[in-house]
């Protein structure tokens, strides 16, 4: 919601899980959103379709898994079968965006990801 009160105007939004997808759907109910497309759906197949939703993008925004990162996770980061910076990174490329916000814990600073955070940041600058 923040970032439709910034300004921005949502194509899509994904959630695998049913019961934050009613809460998108209730929410837009009840502000008067305009979010056509929510979809209840896997990330990881979402990402392996070309889709006409990852057309005419200006942002793609969004909060992937935090286990694999976090403190409280075994922290088995980019082998976490969890991890979907992937996935997330596959739909970037799709929709080339002009701009990125991609979210997780602060696990994911520590030293033993600094080279997977590396890795991320080359895939996004080779976009």
């Amino acid at each position: 919601m923040g970032l439709h009160w910034a300004g921005f105007r949502h194509n899509l939004l994904i959630e695998i899980d049913k019961s934050a997808c009613q809460t998108l759907t209730n929410n837009n109910q009840k502000h008067d959103l305009g979010w056509r497309n929510i979809l209840n759906q896997d990330l990881l197949d979402f990402s392996k379709t070309e889709s006409i939703y990852c057309k005419d993008v200006d942002l793609v925004a969004g909060g992937v898994p935090c286990p694999p990162f976090s403190k409280a996770g075994k922290q088995l980061g980019k082998h976490d079968e969890r991890n979907l910076f992937p996935a997330a990174l596959e739909i970037v490329k799709q929709a080339n965006p002009k701009a990125v916000m991609l979210e997780n814990v602060p696990g994911l600073l520590e030293s033993r990801f600094d080279s997977y955070r590396q890795e991320i940041d080359n895939k996004l600058l080779a976009i």
